[in-house]
């Protein structure tokens, strides 16, 4: 049986599938974490520095025309309490400056909206910091003008927060995709699942049972199952048709062969003439090699379909090889060969003749398979030793229970006094019409090995061919034994 090609899985490319949306996932989770993370720190910090820049604003004070302001701790010291870091300050009027550090830039420079704050990050001193600006219209002896003050603080301490926070997402990103790993085994293991109950279903069956599947499945495998469905009604169908055809071909074949020769028999012993009487004898040689490769044919063609449903019935090989003695003794009885069977269990017992059939259960040999079959293949063996074996030769059937290959076997020989395989290659007989070198001159069909070679090797055994020390050839067939 050719085993189907496989390419790929699909549990795997589902579980790759899912792996790979799982890291998709697990980078988005760490990028917008931390991008969540750094603006809530860059609010937090310019939330600080506008509340700083304002309790600024709120100390100025206008008196005599001039402008004090009083800087209050409170301004800088939130700033300070927040982390360690460097904080810097400017107060301008206009473009005046008044008090803090000259070079620190303005966030709001070329703006005129008052008490709105407006953000700068620039470095300043060497440093990264972060900027606020935030003015307000203040009474002047000049008129209305701008007072503005400019609140910076250092970076340091949030780029250390941000690199906990940094650990933190890639620690949560490595987490969720962890956990998405075992997540999806559990997917993809549920998502096949229905497909391995089908495969179940459909391989607990017995090689008889077509019956449609009925099992509810998922609505994406309706179809395969109707498909699986639809192709095990029509099998059935053909199976059926090739079983009856076979019977129809074994009587519509055989009969009407038997009734020409018995035709070309009559005209041969009535005939007068030499050469019509050769003329008969040879068309009747050819009805012969007809009959009988149409009979093997027919036969492998059996043999192929009961192979295919092979049943499983327990086999007393004592009795079925006495049975398919005996009904071989009228045609060993025509050719004047001696047919003798002897049955050695493994106790050392035996049995002459006909005794197979009066072996008890203890000395009997039992296999499993289908009687019809084994049957058949140790007939086609019999059929060929008597066949070939000439007139006056001995073919003896043994059977023994024996030991091979740590387990136990019943071996059942069939061997005569013929003129054996001469020189031909033992191990090509089997083959389909292949036949030794010394016997085209007898009619066969060259099925009979291939088709005891067949059974015995669906049964789980061998088949053994050899020529005998003392001339004749020897047959086995090797089942092993179920009990």
């Amino acid at each position: 049986m050719r085993t189907p090609v496989a390419h790929g899985s699909l549990r795997r490319r589902l579980l790759m599938s899912l792996l790979a949306s799982a890291a998709l996932l697990a980078v988005v989770v760490y990028f917008v974490v931390q991008s969540v993370a750094r603006q809530v720190a860059q609010d937090s910090q310019d939330n600080v520095l506008t509340a700083s820049a304002l309790s600024i604003l709120d100390s100025a004070r206008l008196s005599n025309g001039e402008i004090s302001i009083d800087l209050p701790y409170s301004a800088l010291s939130m700033l300070d309490s927040l982390s360690d870091e460097r904080v810097f300050y400017a107060i301008r009027l206009e473009r005046v400056f008044l008090s803090g550090y000259a070079d620190l830039p303005s966030a709001a420079a070329g703006r005129d909206a008052p008490n709105t704050p407006a953000y700068l990050s620039t470095p300043f001193l060497g440093e990264e910091v972060r900027l606020a600006t935030v003015r307000r219209r203040v009474s002047t002896d000049q008129g209305q003008r701008f007072l503005e003050v400019s609140v910076a603080q250092t970076l340091s301490g949030q780029k250390q927060a941000l690199a906990r926070i940094s650990r933190s997402a890639m620690a949560i990103g490595a987490g969720f995709f962890l956990l998405s790993v075992i997540l999806a085994g559990i997917i993809a293991r549920s998502a096949i699942r229905p497909l391995d109950r089908l495969t179940a279903s459909v391989s607990r069956r017995g090689p008889k049972d077509l019956r449609p599947v009925a099992a509810p499945v998922p609505s994406e495998m309706v179809p395969l199952v109707s498909s699986l469905n639809s192709f095990m009604r029509r099998l059935k169908q053909s199976l059926l048709r090739s079983e009856d055809f076979i019977a129809e071909a074994a009587h519509r074949v055989r009969t009407p062969l038997a009734v020409v020769r018995t035709k070309a028999e009559v005209v041969e012993r009535t005939s007068t003439d030499p050469e019509t009487r050769k003329a008969v004898r040879d068309m009747i040689r050819a009805i012969d090699d007809s009959s009988r490769t149409a009979g093997q044919l027919l036969d492998h063609a059996m043999v192929t379909f009961r192979l295919d449903q092979l049943t499983g019935e327990e086999i007393n090989l004592h009795r079925l090889v006495a049975d398919t003695v005996e009904r071989m003794r009228p045609t060993t009885e025509l050719k004047d060969i001696t047919l003798t069977a002897t049955g050695k269990t493994a106790l050392g017992k035996a049995a002459l003749d006909t005794a197979f059939g009066n072996a008890t259960d203890t000395d009997a040999a039992f296999i499993m398979g289908d009687p019809i079959l084994v049957q058949n293949a140790l007939h086609n063996l019999l059929d060929n030793a008597v066949k070939y074996a000439p007139a006056g030769a001995d073919v003896d059937v043994t059977l023994k229970r024996m030991s091979l290959d740590n387990g136990q076997y019943a071996r059942v020989s069939v061997s005569d006094t013929g003129p054996g395989f001469g020189d031909a290659d033992l191990g090509l007989l089997p083959k389909r019409f292949a036949r030794g070198a010394n016997t085209q001159a007898i009619v066969g069909s060259g099925l009979g090995l291939t088709i005891a070679k067949e059974v015995v090797e669906a049964h789980g055994g061998r088949l053994q061919i050899a020529n005998s020390q003392g001339g004749g050839a020897c047959v086995s067939l090797l089942f092993p034994l179920s009990c």
